[in-house]
């Protein structure tokens, strides 16, 4: 386990990634303190970093925004100021949900959220491909997301127990 978090800091967590609104008295009872000291490690795990913020997922495509793509970006030149200079941009396009440096050929990959192919092919021109600073995009449509969490694997920082780790086990037929 991280020197940062014990089992109960955990159990905690786990807790209030699935449900933030959980009020404290409920996360209280549920890992057996009461509601005091439930508060206190909240808040140290707040100060200590550990709990960045809280927020509401919502879903996309309920909001018309169900076009997700990954693009790779390469820069023209990934000198320090051209990273510098595109990651500034970023902050304008609120398409660009996600993005992260990477290894390999590209310099970025960017997770997009759009109303349609149409807004994309907008974005895509507009915006990516009108910056001096990229030379080459490579676009991976999602056709179907088959998991997505937004909850961090607390449970990879305790001690691996053999008997309640799930194994992969292939079905006849395929699929």
């Amino acid at each position: 386990m991280s020197d940062l978090i014990d089992e109960l800091d955990a159990r905690i967590l786990d807790l209030i990634q699935e449900d933030a609104s959980l009020s404290v008295a409920d996360l209280a009872e549920r890992v057996g303190l009461s509601p005091s000291p439930c508060w206190r490690r909240i808040k140290r795990l707040e100060d200590l970093g550990v709990i960045k913020k809280r927020v509401t997922v919502l879903d996309a495509d309920k909001l018309g925004l169900g076009f997700e793509v990954y693009v790779s970006v390469k820069l023209s030149l990934p000198s320090r100021t051209n990273l510098e200079a595109f990651e500034a941009c970023l902050t304008n396009w609120p398409e660009v949900v996600a993005c992260a440096t990477v290894t390999g050929h590209e310099d970025y990959m960017l997770r997009v959220m759009t109303s349609d192919m149409h807004a994309y092919d907008d974005f895509l021109r507009d915006k990516l491909l009108a910056s001096d600073l990229v030379s080459g995009v490579e676009s991976r449509i999602v056709m179907r997301t088959v998991r997505s969490t937004t909850a961090v694997p607390i449970r990879l920082t305790l001690k691996p127990d053999s008997k309640d780790t799930p194994k992969l086990v292939a079905r006849e037929g395929g699929r």
